[in-house]
């Protein structure tokens, strides 16, 4: 089996390494931007050629999500643009794609779990880029491919959420952090093994899907559990989002229902809470 990895150097791909080291049997490419520009067609079109994957593995993705506010063209370039040209050279090469795509699909005003039949309204540059790299990617390679949304991602690599709140409370005796956002925390740890398992079994059903941890809360509970877990002495006030302006608005609600992959794929996912302490235990943090 051979696997290509775009975006390998961020934090899901860096987990995804971690996982499929252990595979004898797998051939995996590693590719970021210096050794693969997934917005250029002929490049992609070569690797292909040349490589033969069996499955790719979209990690790349433009994130910076308050950045893209301004940098609309990039965003779209990336998150748009190269997911078309990487599903029509998936298409022609039969090559299976696995999609990731995200919470800020969503416009955010459900009281109840999004499933992935939910209708799509995002209000960021950012969101509205992945829905549009959901659509070119369910139009030219819809039949081999899988598009996995996920929420509040954070890893023991790269920089999320809880390194920033891990260095704030060291540096700080008070910090404020919004608790009228609410979601689910997703350690791509565990994303990362869901992705390999369904690539490893004999199920590769198309569609899109959801992942996140089990459980819910707001960015507050996440701050809290942080410090409680890793017994730093640092306390967090909540706040509203209008006291903590930024650029891209954020879903106040975007838990997502995991029915579909549970059931598809025969997926057991941990609680975030579990899922958080055996990030904060690992020798990486």
């Amino acid at each position: 089996m051979k696997i290509l990895i775009t975006g390998s150097y961020g934090q899901l791909g860096s987990e995804l390494r971690q996982v499929l080291q252990q595979y004898a049997d797998i051939q995996v490419f590693y590719t970021d931007i210096d050794t693969l520009d997934i917005c250029d067609e002929s490049a992609v079109n070569d690797f292909f050629e040349k490589k033969q994957p069996d499955f790719l593995i979209n990690c790349a993705a433009y994130t910076a999500v308050d950045k893209a506010e301004n940098d609309i063209d990039l965003c779209y370039k990336i998150n748009r643009d190269a997911v078309k040209i990487l599903a029509r050279k998936a298409s022609q090469f039969n090559v299976k794609i696995v999609h990731i795509s995200t919470d800020y699909v969503f416009e955010g005003k459900s009281f109840l779990p999004y499933n992935e039949d939910a209708i799509t309204c995002a209000k960021s540059i950012y969101g509205k880029s992945k829905v549009a790299g959901e659509e070119v990617l369910m139009k030219h390679n819809g039949k081999n491919s899988i598009i996995i949304r996920t929420s509040w991602l954070y890893s023991v690599f790269g920089n999320n959420f809880v390194k920033t709140m891990l260095r704030l409370g060291k540096e700080r005796e008070q910090i404020s952090v919004v608790f009228d956002q609410i979601g689910t925390p997703t350690n791509a740890a565990d994303l990362a093994v869901t992705i390999v398992q369904i690539i490893r079994s004999n199920n590769f059903m198309s569609g899109i899907y959801h992942f996140s941890n089990e459980g819910v809360c707001s960015w507050y509970d996440f701050a809290k559990a942080i410090f409680e877990i890793k017994k730093i002495d640092c306390e967090v006030l909540p706040i509203e989002s209008f006291q903590y302006i930024t650029p891209a608005p954020r879903p106040h609600f975007s838990v997502l229902n995991k029915r579909k992959i549970k059931e598809t794929f025969n997926i057991k996912i941990l609680h975030w809470r579990k899922s958080l302490i055996n990030a904060l235990e690992s020798k990486l943090l």
